[in-house]
């Protein structure tokens, strides 16, 4: 009897198993391979070329009007150009944040075995939980990572069963943790409203509010990689949410693509970075940037990056540009859809690129 591909298809398993190649499936096609570079050379040559901004959010709150403004000019500045940045002074604590660093490190240093407990089933539409990239598109085309994904907000939204057991603490400090960067969110989406000439409540009530808007957390475990130039940890994409948020361990990976060139995300200590996704760029008629974004893999460390997807419900609300920002001299940029739709339309786009890649 065939073992299941959930268990036979961890890269943990491969990575440890002392393979000097790795399988074709994962191996990437020649037209990305020329542009993979080794991530630590290249994040050593950081000062050339564009970087990634960095957003400083202490007077983001200030009660000098002007000191308020410049924030967000800096914040709509950012989002405009690059849909990227590191944001410093966000308002969750260093201790805090590495409590959640630990929690989800000591998980992934269980054995596999243990680890299996909490596997997901993707098959059956059970995506929360331990797991490995399976391919979905014709070229079968396979990532160099596992993860554990599961809804960590709203608190009555959660399943808590399939929460790790192991650390002890991490349903308290991933929960904590939660709740603080929903409220940071808040801020965002605020600051982000009054850049487009909007009420600052608009973007938040339009994804979903206070009781809809989900926030969904993937703790992306990349092992280290014999062959890190065939590879990617993620391959190109852009992410469907509205906005999403990054913690890493401070191995470099992250690369966003920005004038035709791909830019490595330096480490910068005690940020988080933060993307705009699709939603946001589908309501803002464009004006804020959803871009495309991958990461590289390394045969020295082990990478874990901890994402949280702040989503719109899936049927609930229709994904349109905002009516304020569509005008005769720049129509709206893209078709009415539920964020359902939008899934499975770049789903589709996807497969269809991977059979045009198997001709």
């Amino acid at each position: 009897m065939a073992q299941p591909l959930a268990v036979a298809s961890r890269v943990e398993s491969l990575a440890s198993s002392g393979i000097a190649s790795i399988p074709k499936e994962y191996v990437r096609p020649q037209e990305e391979l020329i542009s993979i570079v080794d991530v630590f050379e290249d994040e050593k040559k950081i000062d050339e070329g564009p970087q990634i901004p960095t957003v400083d959010l202490k007077s983001l709150n200030s009660e000098d009007p002007a000191e308020r403004e410049k924030c967000r000019e800096e914040l709509k500045k950012a989002a405009m150009e690059w849909g990227v940045m590191h944001l410093v002074n966000h308002g969750i604590s260093d201790d805090l944040i590495e409590r959640v660093k630990a929690a989800g490190k000591t998980f992934f240093d269980l054995p596999i075995e243990e680890k299996e407990k909490y596997a997901n089933d993707q098959a059956s539409g059970k995506i929360a939980g331990y797991g490995s990239k399976l391919a979905n598109n014709a070229s079968g085309q396979l990532e160099w990572e596992d993860y554990f994904f599961h809804l960590i907000y709203p608190e009555g939204k959660r399943d808590l069963s399939m929460w790790p057991k192991t650390p002890a603490d991490y349903t308290e400090v991933t929960s904590e943790y939660a709740r603080q960067l929903r409220s940071l969110a808040t801020r965002v989406f605020s600051a982000l409203s009054l850049g487009l000439g909007l009420e600052e409540g608009r973007l938040e009530k339009e994804v979903g509010g206070v009781e809809e808007l989900l926030m969904q957390m993937k703790i992306n475990y990349y092992p280290k990689c014999p062959q890190p130039d065939l590879a990617l940890g993620v391959e190109a994409h852009t992410d469907v949410s509205s906005l999403t948020f990054i913690l890493h361990n401070m191995v470099p990976g992250l690369q966003a693509f920005q004038d035709g060139k791909w830019v490595t995300a330096k480490c910068v200590p005690n940020s988080i970075i933060m993307h705009i996704g699709d939603t946001v760029e589908i309501l803002s008629n464009g004006k804020y940037k959803s871009i495309l974004h991958r990461g590289l893999v390394n045969k020295e460390k082990v990478r874990i990056s901890w994402a949280v997807f702040c989503e719109p419900p899936k049927e609930k609300i229709i994904l349109k540009p905002l009516p304020e920002l569509v005008t005769e001299t720049e129509p709206a940029r893209y078709p009415p859809r539920t964020f359902a739709q939008h899934i499975q339309y770049k789903l589709f786009r996807k497969t269809q690129e991977g059979a045009l890649l198997t001709k």
